[in-house]
């Protein structure tokens, strides 16, 4: 009975139910982040370790508490992913089929696996980057690495490592929606491949054009292969499920 309210909602009581689960969201991510906030000094040394850097520097008073929230706030975001992704799940649920609310879970949680395992990956790439970019200065020029600088710089390649990893998880939402297939993706492997090269390009800023890239486009490669194999399985099953009755 819930599920069809839903379903008959108006325009407006839709955007009031979107508002109120971004407020919920919001302040799942505030509340891990303050949480955060509390071990910001232990989660810095962890982001320094990579760089062998002990000491970064600041020039503004105010520095010191913007360094710790930007610091807690990527890890609220990552920590309070349990949630803010379950109220996204809510907000859609009403319009999928049944054989679609089984598989949200295991792809929420799919997301977040994928997601730690991509900005570990990123976290163990920073080792050789980072001493890569330090040995290009002249010797004529001392580094003073900026807390901020340095923080926005490995916190962003996290990141981008960590939302890199979700191709799986795109790819085969989208085979199972029926916007993409297998078949295409296939035929298109040159296109891909390529796509994710640049990619691999743009978040590795080291003077080899060549070897860092391909180290970062290796797994995304692979996992492109392993969407194509889950969305063949998904195909595979699509029309038993969709004779399924009350699917």
């Amino acid at each position: 009975m819930k599920e069809s309210l839903n379903k008959n909602l108006t325009l407006i009581e839709h955007l009031e139910e979107l508002r109120k689960r971004i407020l919920i969201s919001m302040a799942a991510i505030l509340v891990a982040a303050v949480a955060a906030f509390l071990f910001s000094d232990q989660i810095l040394r962890l982001l320094l370790l990579p760089s062998g850097i002990t000491h970064l520097n600041a020039f503004n008073l105010l520095d010191g508490f913007f360094i710790k929230w930007q610091i807690a706030l990527y890890a609220g975001v990552v920590l309070s992913f349990p949630i803010w992704a379950y109220e996204l799940y809510g907000f859609i649920q009403p319009g999928l089929l049944e054989s679609e609310r089984r598989t949200i879970f295991p792809i929420l949680f799919g997301a977040l696996f994928l997601f730690l395992l991509g900005s570990a990956f990123g976290y163990y790439l920073l080792w050789g980057m980072i001493r890569v970019l330090m040995q290009l200065f002249p010797s004529q020029v001392s580094l003073l690495p900026t807390a901020d600088g340095y923080i926005s710089f490995v916190t962003f390649f996290l990141l981008a490592s960590g939302l890199a990893f979700q191709l799986p998880v795109l790819l085969t939402t989208m085979v199972r929606l029926h916007i993409l297939n297998t078949a295409l993706m296939r035929s298109q492997r040159r296109v891909a491949y390529f796509v994710l090269f640049a990619f691999a390009e743009i978040i590795t800023p080291v003077s080899d054009p060549i070897v860092a890239p391909l180290t970062v486009m290796g797994p995304l490669v692979v996992l492109y292969e392993v969407s194509i194999w889950i969305g063949r399985r998904i195909e595979a099953t699509r029309i038993p499920e969709e004779l399924l009755p009350g699917t």
